[in-house]
């Protein structure tokens, strides 16, 4: 089978999955085909139990196995996706809101991971498992991070105050490429050992990814939009925002920069100097029409591939009560990490009733937490990590993207109030 036969197969079951959400589950359109390919998934599994001849799991497996998340989602669909998603987002408001972003992205990341870690380490101990603390701070670092494309996805269909839009926006759009950096550095230690990695190193890691990623990406949005001004042919300002990313992505993977963090500003960028100096009004509506129906066709694909990992994921079902333990472990770090940096900005500015829960709740897990598991070198610990991981991605996705509208609209009231 050819990569397009599978790529046709991945489609064409993306487009059957949305029209089936569209016609009968009207459910957003994430949690939708998420939801709709997991449960396909666990009806081959099932089938697979009934009629053992068949050999349906095995099949739709060895098409599966073919598409490795992990390279798919972190060196290609991602700098799509984040692009996108930064191209849509208001600047002016983020500028507004850099504080609370900027504290929420940083702080947040990493008392998160560091709350996690310990917690997770510390139950693990409490159930015989023993996982390193290294191994679990690893863990804490991957599950972190809010997901941009799942946050993005469910804000298109809450009416969240604006205030509150841009600072969940802008934190998943930038915390993911802190957590990367961070899961990058702690994965290295515990894979060559602490006494291997000097703190000069892990310092040296950091500068070179975080600060590395974001002059490139300021490079590659303020050249795209010299050559967006000079041009006024909506084909080819297109084709010039599309080579800007998979060029900028393609030269961070080679020189180990963030390509997140540069996506993000490079998007940015674009989609605010660049659509409103340097492109006519017909051009700006020929480019981010493109990248919004770019956007929805690979998070189409993207969750489609989520729901259906569980297919080749090897989840042990003795690690069902450490998956399940770690749900409430992650949401009371995550209101630790938000409540923390809010409280300490709050002495010098307000914040929206309700930002807290709202931020907690909104803060989504999805593909980026799976494919970074999934990136992880073989080891004693790696099921238990997948197992903890998908199960929050799964709890994250279903339960919290189908419930944060409904305490949007319990917690701030009228979809009228102040934004």
């Amino acid at each position: 089978m050819s990569l397009f036969d599978i790529a046709a197969i991945v489609v064409g079951l993306s487009a059957i999955f949305a029209l089936i959400n569209h016609r009968w589950f009207r459910l957003p359109a994430t949690v939708g085909l998420f939801g709709i390919a997991l449960g396909a998934s666990l009806v081959v599994l099932l089938a697979d139990l009934v009629w053992p001849g068949l050999q349906i799991a095995t099949v739709v497996r060895s098409v599966l196995l073919r598409i490795d998340l992990h390279d798919v989602l972190m060196e290609g669909l991602l700098s799509f996706l984040l692009f996108a998603g930064a191209l849509h987002v208001d600047y002016g408001q983020l500028v507004r809101r850099r504080w609370a972003i900027g504290a929420l992205a940083t702080l947040g990341v990493l008392l998160s991971t560091a709350l996690i870690g310990g917690a997770v380490w510390a139950l693990s101990a409490l159930a015989g498992m023993a996982m390193p603390f290294i191994w679990a701070l690893v863990f804490g670092a991957l599950i972190s991070p809010t997901d941009p494309v799942a946050v993005l996805g469910i804000l298109k269909e809450s009416r969240v105050p604006a205030s509150l839009e841009a600072k969940l926006a802008g934190e998943s759009l930038f915390n993911d490429g802190i957590g990367i950096v961070v899961f990058t550095i702690l994965l290295a230690v515990a894979v060559s050992g602490a006494g291997n990695v000097t703190t000069l190193q892990i310092g040296g890691l950091f500068l070179q990814e975080a600060v590395g990623g974001a002059v490139l990406g300021l490079g590659a949005g303020w050249l795209a939009n010299r050559a967006l001004a000079v041009v006024n042919d909506h084909s080819v300002e297109i084709l010039i925002t599309l080579a800007t990313v998979m060029v900028t992505y393609a030269v961070a993977l080679a020189l180990h920069l963030s390509g997140p963090i540069a996506m993000v500003l490079a998007g940015l960028l674009i989609g605010n100097k660049g659509v409103q100096f340097a492109m006519s009004e017909t051009s700006r509506n020929h480019v981010l029409s493109f990248w919004t129906v770019l956007d929805e066709l690979l998070n189409s694909v993207l969750f489609l591939l989520i729901g259906a990992e569980v297919l080749i994921i090897a989840l042990d079902f003795s690690l069902a009560a450490a998956a399940l333990a770690t749900i409430p472990v992650v949401l009371i770090a995550r209101l630790v990490s938000v409540w923390v940096p809010i409280r300490m900005l709050a002495i010098r500015q307000d914040f929206t009733p309700g930002a807290v829960p709202i931020l907690v709740w909104g803060g989504l897990r999805g593909g980026i937490a799976v494919a970074l598991a999934l990136s992880i070198p073989e080891n004693d610990v790696k099921p238990a990590i997948l197992a903890m991981t998908y199960s929050v991605v799964l709890f994250s996705i279903l339960v919290q993207g189908l419930t944060v509208t409904r305490l949007v609209a319990r917690v701030i009231g009228s979809p009228a109030a102040p934004r």
